[in-house]
């Protein structure tokens, strides 16, 4: 062992042995709070997916998703803004809005069963030929799966800023949807190991 090798052991050991048992609690302590601020950023079993598409083939593909994910043991979280709005209406409410609401309501889809495909939708033709042959293979439909997602306990949250600015009323969305902003979907993928925009 060289001098300099020994002389670090010697001072490192003059040291251990000059720290006072309070000053030593003090380092414990600190280190303590350190750890436990460490494991409170550690993700957990959670996937959080942000739907902003409203299209049949990308909001599908969110919930095989989401369904597989929670199958294998995951929590999970679903947010829904702008388009993605869509894939939880269950109806057109057109009364008590105003003009560009009416506007914006009447040309977006009132259901999943209205909503097109992302590519080669051909005025509805694509959305169609998607579900005929989803049915020819028993992939489940859309909406079999969003209640599916539903039974096993998937959290869906519709974003309130898109649903005020679109003129969605709560009342157009499907049952048990829960409202929320950004500080809602943050919280979910600050602590998730898996994040997806859809």
């Amino acid at each position: 062992m060289s001098d300099s090798t020994q002389q670090a052991l010697a001072n490192g050991a003059n040291e251990s042995q000059t720290v006072s048992p309070a000053a030593l609690a003090e380092r414990i302590a600190a280190l303590e709070e350190r750890i436990a601020e460490l494991e409170e950023r550690v993700p957990e079993d959670k996937v959080t997916i942000v739907v902003f598409s409203g299209e049949l083939d990308r909001v599908l593909a969110a919930f095989i998703i989401a369904s597989g994910a929670v199958a294998l043991g995951q929590e999970v979280s679903m947010f829904f803004t702008f388009w993605g709005l869509n894939a939880l209406r269950k109806k057109r409410i057109i009364d008590g809005k105003s003009l560009p609401e009416k506007m914006m309501s009447l040309m977006t889809p009132a259901s999943t069963q209205q909503m097109g495909v992302s590519k080669m939708n051909f005025f509805g033709i694509g959305s169609r030929m998607l579900r005929y042959m989803m049915a020819q293979k028993n992939v489940e439909s859309v909406e079999g799966l969003i209640d599916l997602c539903q039974e096993m306990g998937v959290r869906m949250v519709s974003c309130e800023m898109s649903r005020d600015v679109m003129g969605i009323q709560p009342e157009e969305l499907r049952d048990e949807i829960e409202a929320g902003g950004v500080a809602t979907y943050l919280a979910d993928a600050l602590r998730s190991r898996v994040t997806l925009f859809i």
